[in-house]
């Protein structure tokens, strides 16, 4: 009687949780379709706010009436631009000016010294933000198709950003459904059940919906700025590490049920045996992801928290209502295979896990040095990674408009034509300035804002335009903005126009923030890699209790992250022939990575020393490493599997992250997590507990070879 009181409550019990979360569910929902209203894909918003560019942007906008992003509608005839095509142009010029968003009256067209190309150049009202997007679309359905000969293409700075805001806009419906699709597959595969893998998906798909709609809340109330970067890797985030969170408990409750008659009772002994290690990596990553907070630049900032409010709330879900799901669906779950109540020893079930585990166990010190020496080569194609500023057309891995137009402007115009940089000068020395910024290197004209304002086609003879104190120097680049020649060029324009006496030159422009961003990026890495490192071996120190074993496993997880970079350098040059990798990638990887990665470590030693203490250490290694191996290769691949799904955004910088975390995550579930660690853990025996009691526990266990044929 009593057992049957006790089963029907824990049934209600179940029940009211599921009930509870899909009344969440039922409300959150529909906010992971909204994410993209709050996000925002301004990067020089995202500068810090003493950044160079970031003080020229805030002088600049006492020089306008209205802050403004320029498009470039650009024309090609490679015979010659006819009087048919200006008369064309000068039409469509006063189509465009009548365009909402548009601030007008437009400068005349310019025409190349070749006579081949020609160019308007289109303000848009900054004010217009995300909808800058609908401007440039109206502008190119204006300009429309080419015709007999004659090209147009919307490039410049507007059209770059209405291409990126129209690819981070395939992340609420194209993105999120490969990743489901993916996701699926593999459950599918792993479990072969046509029932279990509902639990995990429809946890995952809970975990998305809980974490979107807070997302949505902080990015609607500017407590962060989310972007499609973030929002992206929010989605396939959550569906990786919700699927392994979930991999890990289900592959601990399928070992109680064979220990456990009911259940609920079997759900508690997984519960208890899974929840702190599930706890303790997702407690890792978070914290690794709030280190991004150090970051200079705002979009790392965002990244951080996004990211952490994601793993979070997968966190809470994995922990409730999946369990809550399980028991209701008991042994039935896992149909056609389900487990048996018959104190069974759950390696068992792990054949293939045990006989590697033998195997580690006979050849410990083999083991651990070949696969270090294999990841320490793969290490050495880090010199071939490159990292650099991706120009406009590297950006995207198919060309868009924005990219045909700016080859058009390369080819025909001073590159940086219709995205000049911007310096800020004391009034008195502005003529000197203007005379050392032309003597610059790389730079192909420089002119004063003229009083008719920024609009007005150029007039070497109207004076400048002054505000407190201050003249706006326009200074156009030989290379394009987006290019290392212009980078480079601002640089030495700053220091060149910096030493001018008295004239407290402040230097701006698309490509200033540019190099301001990869000035940040390389800032962050050095402050934000090593805090990472330490925090995470704070964490492992505290969940097992011991020094040495912390320090093994960040040394395996450097070297694992450093062999990934190598690795992906060599398929990115080779393989997939990208130009390089942006400032950001490292960072982003490294955090990605080490976070994601040392999950592995967390769910693997802390199965083990849970084994040590029973068996001893080196039966409690072959022991953890047999039971899972498994569960952490399939928990590997589904990840892997998801970041994949990044390389569904046209997107150099996304697809590459998506595939280094891929790489790096297969990396340490077959190598590191099943050989490396393993073995080291074997070969050095009770004393990488130290300096725990359990570093001086001698069990027959710990002696070498001892449990080989048993695991």
């Amino acid at each position: 009687m009593a057992a049957g009181r006790s089963r029907w409550t824990a049934t209600l019990v179940a029940v009211a949780v599921v009930l509870g979360w899909l009344v969440v569910g039922g409300i959150a929902g529909p906010y992971s379709g909204k994410l993209g209203e709050v996000a925002t894909n301004d990067n020089a918003s995202f500068l810090p706010a003493d950044a160079e560019a970031t003080r020229a942007q805030d002088l600049a906008a006492g020089f306008v009436d209205r802050e403004s992003t320029p498009a470039l509608v650009v024309y090609e005839r490679t015979g010659g631009i006819t009087p048919a095509d200006q008369q064309r142009i000068q039409a469509d010029a006063a189509r465009f000016a009548q365009v909402p968003g548009v601030i007008g009256p437009l400068p005349p067209p310019i025409v190349s010294q070749d006579k081949q190309a020609a160019q308007v150049i289109v303000p848009i009202d900054s004010a217009e933000g995300e909808q800058i997007r609908t401007v440039v679309d109206e502008l190119r359905n204006i300009a429309g198709p080419d015709r007999n000969g004659l090209t147009v293409d919307v490039a410049g700075p507007a059209g770059l950003l209405g291409d990126l805001i129209e690819v981070f806009s395939a992340i609420d419906g194209p993105l999120l459904l490969v990743t489901l699709v993916v996701v699926l597959i593999i459950l599918l595969i792993v479990y072969r059940s046509p029932v279990l893998w509902i639990f995990p998906l429809l946890a995952a798909g809970m975990s998305y919906s809980l974490a979107a709609v807070v997302v949505y809340v902080l990015a609607d109330n500017d407590v962060v700025k989310l972007n499609g970067q973030a929002q992206g890797i929010l989605t396939v985030l959550v569906f990786g590490a919700g699927t392994d969170y979930a991999l890990l408990l289900i592959a601990r409750y399928r070992e109680e049920l064979h220990r456990h008659e009911r259940p609920w009772d079997a759900m508690k002994a997984a519960w208890k045996g899974a929840a702190p290690a599930i706890i303790a990596s997702g407690a890792t990553v978070i914290v690794s992801l709030l280190c991004l907070l150090l970051s200079s630049l705002n979009s790392n900032r965002a990244l951080g928290p996004v990211s952490a409010v994601g793993i979070a709330a997968t966190l809470l879900v994995m922990l409730t209502f999946l369990p809550a799901l399980l028991v209701l669906g008991g042994r039935w779950a896992f149909w056609p295979r389900r487990p048996r109540h018959d104190d069974a020893d759950p390696r068992t079930e792990h054949g293939i896990w045990g006989r590697i585990a033998g195997f580690v166990a006979r050849r410990a010190r083999t083991v651990w040095v070949v696969t270090a020496v294999v990841l320490a080569a793969l290490a050495i194609g880090v010199t071939q990674l490159g990292a650099t500023t991706l120009g406009q057309s590297q950006l995207f891995t198919q060309r868009t408009d924005s990219v045909a137009g700016q080859e058009v402007i390369d080819r025909h115009f001073p590159a940086g034509t219709g995205s000049p940089a911007t310096v800020f000068t004391a009034q008195a020395a502005a003529q000197r300035v203007a005379q050392v910024a032309q003597g610059v290197e790389g730079v192909a004209s420089v002119a004063p804002l003229g009083q008719r304002g920024e609009n007005a086609p150029p007039d070497p003879n109207a004076p400048p335009k002054v505000v407190d104190g201050r003249v706006q120097l326009n200074v156009t680049l030989a290379d394009p903005p987006d290019s290392n020649g212009a980078e480079q060029t601002i640089r030495d324009l700053r220091e060149a126009v910096h030493a001018v006496p008295g004239a407290d030159a402040v230097v701006g422009g698309f490509t200033a923030i540019n190099v301001d961003t990869a000035d940040a990026s390389v800032r962050d890495r050095n402050v934000i890699i090593p805090v990472v490192l330490l925090v995470i071996a704070v964490i492992l120190a505290l969940l097992l209790r011991a020094l040495v074993a912390p320090v093994l496993l960040i040394a395996t997880v450097v070297l694992s992250f450093l062999a990934t970079l190598g690795l992906c350098a060599l398929l990115f040059r080779y393989v997939f022939d990208f130009p390089g990798v942006d400032q950001s990638f490292p960072l982003f990887a490294f955090v990605f990575l080490v976070a994601l990665g040392i999950d592995y470590n967390i769910f693997l030693m802390s199965r083990v020393r849970e084994e040590s203490v029973r068996r001893g250490t080196r039966a409690g290694v072959l022991a953890g490493l047999a039971v899972t191996g498994g569960v952490i290769t399939s928990a590997g691949i589904v990840l892997a599997a998801t970041f994949s799904a990044l390389a569904v955004l046209p997107l150099v910088v996304l697809v590459e992250l998506g595939v280094a975390v891929a790489v790096g995550v297969l990396l340490d579930t077959i190598v590191v997590r099943s050989l490396l660690v393993p073995a080291l853990a074997y070969d050095i025996g009770p004393k990488v507990w130290w300096p725990s009691r359990l570093s001086r526990s001698h069990r027959e266990g710990d002696r070498a070879g001892a449990g080989v044929d048993r695991a």
